[in-house]
């Protein structure tokens, strides 16, 4: 994984003589990210926060703020937008999801934005598990199976969460952003962070939270390829090549029995039940 990454001094966003071909809009109708070629490389406008330039092979990357913007909200988009979308042009493996290590191997929860995949890996973390990523969810093929690699060792949570789950004391807090009240918490006695990559056991696709107790429902391959082509990171829909690459890759994962729909309720009183569940369907169950 090499990335070169470089913030260049703030400039104004101006309109761009360049290709649109993409957009991420939030559910209320909301421009999230305007997506450009511009000749070999791209373009990534955050509206008035900033702008990043990606190299064609996703191998470097170049940032220009706009002015007032802090380097935490740089560093903050950096992680958790655009570095996934460079890896997956390097033909790497990113889905939205959380990971933690559970008896030594990598378990996966991915979901849609609010399905709690990140409460879900900070309640682990702050019980003594440690976790591997908290979004961004990067898997590499490895002997008989895949594994999952570590990313940057914090996590990003809401107000509430963080109040149920971290606490004010003995937690190192980065700081805050400019788009969101989620706080960024950094790994360390508090919530433990494991630094090398684990063997994927299990994948749990999250539900809506309708169910008053864990309930767990096996997959079958084609149902897993189809939900991991909707959690995937992809800069390029067109480049046709790379995208059959991913769709192979994909299909190879999908084909291991390791996939599970689960739902369970959403309130921090039930985590410590669920996450009993969890490492009893996970440790439990023949792969």
């Amino acid at each position: 994984m090499t990335v070169d990454f470089q913030v260049a001094d703030a400039r104004p966003q101006l309109p761009l003589d360049a290709t649109l071909f993409h957009q991420w809009v939030f559910p209320d109708g909301t421009l999230w990210t305007d997506f450009y070629r511009i000749g070999g490389a791209y373009l990534l406008r955050f509206p008035e926060l900033a702008d990043f330039q990606l190299s064609q092979d996703g191998g470097q990357i170049q940032a220009w703020p706009v002015q007032g913007v802090s380097g935490a909200t740089i560093q903050h988009l950096y992680l958790n937008q655009v570095l996934p979308l460079a890896l997956s042009r390097q033909g790497k493996l990113v889905l939205h999801g959380s990971a933690v290590e559970i008896s030594g191997e990598g378990i996966a929860f991915i979901g849609e934005s609010g399905r709690g995949k990140s409460t879900l890996a900070a309640s682990f973390a702050t019980d003594g598990f440690r976790f591997l990523t908290d979004d961004g969810l990067l898997v590499e093929p490895c002997d008989g199976g895949f594994q999952i690699m570590p990313s940057h060792p914090s996590i990003r949570l809401w107000e509430d969460s963080e109040e149920a789950l971290v606490g004010k004391d003995g937690v190192r807090k980065a700081p805050p952003v400019q788009f969101t009240s989620k706080a960024r918490f950094l790994a360390g006695d508090e919530i433990v962070f494991c630094g090398q990559p684990r063997r994927l056991r299990r994948v749990y696709f999250l539900g809506a939270g309708v169910q008053q107790e864990a309930v767990f429902e096996g997959m079958t391959g084609r149902e897993a390829l189809m939900e991991l082509m909707k959690h995937s990171f992809l800069l390029e829909i067109e480049a046709h090549e790379l995208l059959a690459a991913h769709f192979d890759e994909l299909s190879c994962l999908a084909g291991q029995p390791i996939f599970y729909r689960l739902d369970y309720p959403r309130r921090f009183e039930d985590l410590s039940r669920v996450r009993q569940a969890i490492v009893k369907h996970a440790l439990g169950e023949a792969a």
